[in-house]
């Protein structure tokens, strides 16, 4: 003999089965989600901070002078959200029935597909910074220092005896393939705001390998005990040295060559730049540094930036391959001082 039940009564069956089960599936948690993240280690027992690492951001470098140290949560939905508009607006297909650029005018040089300038405000210890640099306490450079200044009018006196166009050297490091834009590969390495903002890190027992996807540049540091070059050796990127310091790999530079500017400031034979690398999670790699340059500034700067695990590959930056624009730089600039020479003669 069979029995019927009412439709209500089966669905009020059916949802007291769910919740038992659903009580029960919650009151299981997987014994790997409670388990505490275990520190990555290289055979000789130090932190492996190997692996592709990101550091781009929207957080500027320096902080407005409004702006407290730590951004809001409403500030960071709405800076983040303009980043993401701004994506999606360069994302959208060219109107090919545009009109030319006016004559004389730029044609540009980069779309949406190069530029990667990140999205996303720098968090360091669950807060959301509104600079990336926190020393002094009010996220600024400090001041110059008098010989600072005058070392600084020196230089740029010195490039004002040179055209702009007049010659290779007089071109930014960047263009002619030489270094990053910016300082990307510093040190400090500090993130630009247009892309290639990626890096590899390759660990031996005694030497740190750090690729700069901007360039390709590439930076060796040394452990062990220093044995500092000649003060009046002074590479690319200078000369580094790096110790263990617990968990934390800190590394010193001297010796940063002479043209290798930060912001247009020249480097004295005085800069020191010390780096701290700190691998806090599966995900991050926390980025201190500090530029003690007595000569230059009226007291050491630094900060703090979180290089992100990067799951994606690094690009060669074949620079000098597609580096006709130098070229045609320099024969433009040719080309008026012909024209030029041409209007004098004619005016005679």
């Amino acid at each position: 003999m069979s029995v019927r039940y009412p439709a209500s009564f089966l669905v009020l069956l059916a949802i007291l089965a769910f919740s038992g089960l659903y009580a029960q599936s919650a009151g299981q948690v997987d014994p790997q989600e409670t388990e505490p993240w275990v520190m990555p280690r290289t055979p000789d027992g130090h932190p492996d901070l190997q692996g592709n690492w990101t550091n781009k951001t929207i957080t500027p470098f320096e902080r407005a002078e409004d702006q407290g140290p730590v951004f809001s949560w409403d500030q960071v939905a709405t800076l983040e959200g303009r980043a993401e508009a701004r994506v999606e607006r360069g994302a959208q297909a060219s109107d090919p029935n545009r009109p030319p650029p006016r004559a004389g005018r730029s044609t540009g040089g980069y779309n949406n597909v190069y530029i990667d300038r990140g999205d996303r405000v720098a968090i360091v210890h669950g807060e959301p910074r509104s600079s990336l640099l926190t020393h002094p306490p009010d996220g600024r450079r400090p001041p110059f220092t008098k010989t600072g200044e005058q070392r600084i009018a020196d230089y740029r006196a010195f490039r004002r005896q040179f055209g702009t166009y007049d010659n290779p050297e007089n071109r930014p490091l960047g263009e002619r393939c030489i270094m990053s834009f910016g300082s990307s590969a510093g040190p400090p390495m500090i993130p630009n705001s247009f892309y290639n903002n990626n890096y590899t890190i390759v660990q031996t027992a005694d030497h740190i390998m750090i690729l700069t996807e901007m360039v390709h540049d590439v930076r060796i540091i040394r452990l062990g005990e220093p044995n500092p070059l000649a003060a009046h050796v002074r590479p690319w990127m200078g000369d580094s040295w790096g110790r263990w310091a617990g968990d934390t790999l800190v590394v010193e530079t001297t010796n940063i060559y002479p043209l290798q500017t930060f912001r247009g400031i020249p480097p004295s034979e005085h800069l020191k730049v010390i780096e701290r690398f700190t691998r806090t999670d599966e995900e991050t790699i926390l980025y201190e540094f500090t530029v003690d340059d007595p000569t230059t500034y009226t007291e050491p700067w630094g900060g703090e930036i979180p290089f992100r695990a990067f799951d994606d590959l690094l690009y060669e930056y074949s620079c000098h391959e597609g580096n006709y624009a130098l070229t045609n730089i320099l024969s433009g600039a040719r080309y008026q001082e012909r024209q030029r020479e041409g209007n004098q003669f004619e005016q005679r």
